[in-house]
């Protein structure tokens, strides 16, 4: 079990801290609306009405120990920049900010926090990705130029195994699983010598332009 530092509850840092306790790690959350903080209340181990910037404010509610933090301040810049150096102050390890802009995410990463998440950005990206091309079934971005995609059997690749596609030689993709839509069960890390259907999709992850050029084939 981990501990987690949450600041900030809009819908993100609130959705981050409900699934974080909801795995069973020990979940801290600190925002300045009372309402929301006694609505999340009965779902973590400890949720407090106060200033996230303030490092007095996060070592009283236990945030030296955490683990890794999560900053969530909505529009507020100099809030998260604040907080950030808040938690570096108390050793915080990890430290994963919510961004609104690429001004806002260049300088996040300039004072160094772990990751930036940018949902707006993120969200918009894998839909426009999904509708640009009929196989793409589902996208995550896990970084610059890199993403996993579930994708259809292109008619080519039906009735052949995956090792006589020689998707890593021909395409430098790998299939991480294989999803039996009939049967509606996952493979991970599927059999080679598992025949494709047409019924299939594959999870498959490489650079976007390799994905790209596999995407062609339908």
């Amino acid at each position: 079990m981990k501990r987690f530092v949450v600041i900030g509850l809009g819908n993100f840092g609130f959705g981050a801290a409900e699934t974080l306790s909801a795995a069973g790690h020990d979940v801290i959350v600190l925002d300045t609306d009372e309402e929301v903080v006694d609505r999340i209340a009965p779902n973590v181990a400890r949720a407090a009405v106060g200033d996230g910037t303030d490092i007095n404010t996060l070592q009283r509610i236990g945030a030296a120990d955490a683990d890794a933090g999560v900053i969530s301040t909505g529009d507020d810049i100099t809030a998260s920049i604040l907080a950030t150096m808040a938690l570096h102050d108390l050793k915080v390890k990890d430290v994963y900010v919510k961004v609104i802009s690429r001004e806002h995410d260049r300088v996040m990463r300039r004072i160094g926090v772990t990751e930036t998440i940018f949902p707006e950005r993120d969200s918009a990206t894998a839909l426009a990705t999904r509708l640009s091309g009929t196989a793409l079934l589902n996208y995550v971005r896990l970084g610059e130029g890199f993403s996993i995609q579930e994708m259809a059997v292109p008619d080519k690749w039906n009735g052949k195994t995956i090792r006589e596609l020689k998707l890593r030689q021909e395409y430098d993709i790998t299939v991480i699983a294989l999803h039996d839509v009939l049967n509606n069960s996952i493979i991970p890390s599927p059999n080679p010598d598992s025949t494709l259907k047409d019924s299939d999709t594959l999870l498959v992850a490489g650079s976007d332009q390799a994905l790209a050029k596999a995407a062609k084939l339908l």
